[in-house]
């Protein structure tokens, strides 16, 4: 018998764990997302990966940079085998391949699903092709029955901080020394987005990414964060 007095959470009675998602190509109308393929993608990766002369993007990520083509082959090879992280690469419309990204902590039976490893070339960032990616992603997790969706980063990453409350996932918490990677410290801050907000999230980003939201430049009418900010929740007590 439960204490009637007791908190418990609310019952989950008409959802099933979903599938573990498959390597499918995911199409929108600025960018495709297909399975990374190291073959096919490392000269064109490396090549946009090069626009970021500094090496600044790989500066959050465990890994790289990549001083050849090899050592990016090498580490593409390993990445497309896995499952969890699961990796895509992001194609323009041109075919080019111009970023990558992928699922993790993938835990279909807590419909837990996780965005992360992203790699977007200067090519692709700052585009309506790089948030298309992520809505494209976010899409095919909470269409294929997730219930929740995560981003977590370095909490010093003010970039992917930012980057993270644009698409609409609400900040969390700081997990204090959470991991050790490239010899220092990191302390992770987690964002996310729950099944619930996922219907206000699609009408957010497809309001977005409508042609009618630039002008003839090419320029916003209206931002994304003005679009989702609403939708953000606070979860401290």
């Amino acid at each position: 018998m439960t204490n009637s007095n007791v908190a418990i959470g609310f019952p989950v009675t008409h959802w099933k764990p979903p599938p573990f998602p498959h390597k499918e190509s995911l199409e929108g109308s600025y960018c495709r997302l297909e399975a990374l393929n190291a073959k096919h993608h490392t000269s064109e990766l490396f090549d946009a990966f090069a626009q970021d002369a500094d090496g600044l993007d790989w500066v959050y990520l465990p890994y790289g940079p990549f001083d050849s083509p090899e050592t990016l082959r090498e580490w593409l090879q390993e990445a497309a085998a896995k499952s969890d992280p699961m990796f895509y690469t992001v194609i323009d419309p041109q075919g080019k391949a111009i970023g990558i990204a992928s699922y993790l902590r993938i835990t279909p039976a807590s419909g837990s699903i996780e965005v992360g490893h992203i790699h977007f070339s200067p090519r692709l960032q700052q585009t309506p092709a790089a948030t298309q990616a992520m809505y494209l992603m976010m899409k095919h997790a909470f269409d294929s029955g997730y219930r929740r969706y995560e981003w977590k980063c370095d909490a010093l990453n003010e970039r992917s901080r930012r980057a993270a409350l644009r698409l609409g996932l609400s900040f969390e918490g700081i997990f204090r020394q959470a991991t050790v990677y490239k010899g220092r410290n990191r302390d992770t801050a987690w964002y996310g987005a729950i099944d619930q907000e996922w219907p206000q999230l699609k009408v957010a980003f497809e309001t977005w990414l409508d042609p009618a939201n630039f002008d003839d430049n090419g320029m916003q009418r209206k931002s994304l964060s003005q679009l989702t900010a609403p939708i953000l929740v606070s979860t401290h007590p």
